[in-house]
């Protein structure tokens, strides 16, 4: 009986093992095909991704230009927007590289706008905003000769140039051929007479990108190697701030754990940032961890040593919450900063009369799914600023304190589809049913080793009583003499005898 039971572990053991090694060798094969290879089940939606984006701008209306100008009264805004564009982001010139661990791509996005999730037509609303080419113009000039400074100050007034424009929302967004810029452009004609906060963006790319597939490690998956052919920037003053770190935010690693930061490349910031987990969430029935960048992202070097290399020149830094990103724009004094500057120093926000920061309006946030890696709702949320300072030589200025001003915000936002959700549902059902393989085979297992035992030992008392009783004469009288039947209980018309071993047990 022992050896049966010794065989049956013995085999069950075996069994066990095999299905184990079966069990990790499917999850092996899940991280394989969450990978940017070749004929991978994920690759076709990283290409051509199937939830819709949207972008929303909201602008920032200034009511009363003059006043702060005469120094009177600090500025008034209005928010207005959303003017919203469906954006469209496929991947192209998708190469496979290095025996498929890298792929190159680019992706252009296209704008199309949408009339019944906007306010109003961006063709007929006006916004009033700050000249930004005036303000780069004169922010280059700051440099040279106080006479020089006064003689383009005059020109430009001559012109009806104002540190204040009066622009329909869709010039301001898409482009307009600006007065002063066609100026230059005569003189030099490398400057364009155009200009737009995203003009030339429609239907363009970011760059040349090459990402790491998986293939080797599946914790790089995603990652960038190489932007414009670069691995690292030259904008800033330290390696550390140079470097391309993370993904474009589309795609992280599976198997994501809480405690990790996640690092997003992100072009338009002209550098790389981290997220930091916040909760636990859901989306369609899918389980999420939300992402969001920490406030020290934006901090500056006292709180954040690792920021100093954004100071440019060395030592040149802006209080918490915003950036200046002149180093990568061209010079101009550009900022970027979360929406109403959200997590920055309150001297930003009570210097603008409007601002209202909020957490559920102006967060950036990533939901990702942890056994995945895929983002399955995200918010993508930046305010671009511009630098108003006095500038000698510049007397509609001389009444300006610095002040980090605001144009517009822009909130990019996606959801998961009803049918990728439910994809994803019927994949995480699997990965669940199959990571728990193993206690729910450990569980069936001890059921049926207790049912093995109960049977065995059963079997082996029914066995017993068979061998050890038996129908025995006692004595040499026949076995129906009168003596026998005397001595003898009666049961069912027959003599029970008990053998000489049960006679010892009793």
């Amino acid at each position: 009986w022992q050896g049966e039971v010794c065989c049956m572990c013995g085999c069950g053991g075996g069994s066990l093992s095999v299905l184990l090694g079966k069990i990790l060798s499917d999850l092996r094969i899940f991280n394989q095909e969450i990978t940017l290879a070749e004929n991978s089940r994920v690759l076709d939606g990283w290409i051509n991704p199937p939830p819709p984006v949207y972008m929303q701008y909201f602008f920032f209306n200034v009511t009363n230009p003059d006043e702060f100008l005469a120094g009177k009264e600090k500025p008034k805004v209005t928010q207005i927007g959303p003017y919203t564009y469906r954006e469209y982001r496929p991947r192209e010139n998708v190469t496979f590289l290095e025996n498929g661990t890298k792929i190159f791509a680019t992706n252009p996005k296209s704008f199309v706008f949408l009339r019944d999730m906007s306010v109003g037509d961006p063709e007929v609303d006006r916004v009033t905003t700050v000249n930004i080419p005036f303000i780069a113009v004169m922010n280059e000039l700051n440099s040279y000769s106080f006479f020089l400074r006064s003689f383009v100050s005059m020109w430009m007034g001559s012109m009806g140039i104002e540190v204040f424009m009066n622009r329909t929302v869709h010039e301001v967004l898409w482009g307009f051929k600006d007065p002063l810029l066609s100026k230059l452009h005569t003189m030099r004609p490398e400057v364009d007479e155009h200009f737009g906060l995203m003009y030339n963006k429609n239907g363009t790319h970011e760059g040349e990108f090459v990402f790491h597939t998986g293939e080797k490690n599946y914790m790089d998956y995603g990652k960038i190697d190489t932007w414009n052919g670069i691995s690292q920037m030259n904008w800033w003053s330290s390696n550390q701030s140079n470097m391309i770190n993370g993904t474009d935010g589309s795609v992280f690693h599976t198997f994501l754990s809480r405690k990790e930061l996640l690092y997003i490349f992100a072009a338009d910031l002209c550098r790389s940032i981290h997220l930091g987990y916040v909760a636990d969430t859901e989306v369609k029935g899918i389980p999420a961890f939300r992402f969001a960048p920490p406030s020290d992202v934006l901090a500056p070097p006292d709180e954040n040593p690792n920021n100093a290399g954004f100071c440019v020149p060395d030592g040149d830094c802006l209080g918490k919450g915003v950036l200046k990103v002149s180093v990568c724009r061209q010079g101009a004094p550009i900022v970027v900063s979360f929406p109403h500057f959200y997590q920055a120093d309150d001297r930003y926000i009570s210097a603008i009369d409007g601002m209202n920061p909020n957490e559920e309006e102006h967060e950036t946030y990533l939901d990702i799914n942890p056994t995945t890696g895929v983002p399955i709702r995200a918010c993508k949320r930046a305010q671009l600023n511009v630098i108003l300072k006095r500038v000698p030589g510049f007397p509609k200025t001389k009444f300006l304190n610095e002040t980090i001003f605001p144009i517009m915000y822009v909130n990019e936002v996606t959801t998961i589809d009803d049918e990728s959700a439910a994809q994803m549902r019927t994949l995480l059902l699997i990965v669940t049913v199959v990571s728990n393989f193993p206690v729910i085979i450990v569980g069936l297992g001890a059921i049926l080793l207790v049912v093995l035992i109960f049977l065995v030992c059963r079997n082996r008392q029914r066995k017993t009583a068979k061998d050890e009783t038996a129908y025995t004469q006692v004595s040499n009288q026949a076995e129906d003499s009168p003596e026998n039947r005397n001595n003898q209980p009666l049961r069912n018309g027959s003599y029970i005898a008990m053998s000489p071993v049960e006679a010892q047990k009793c």
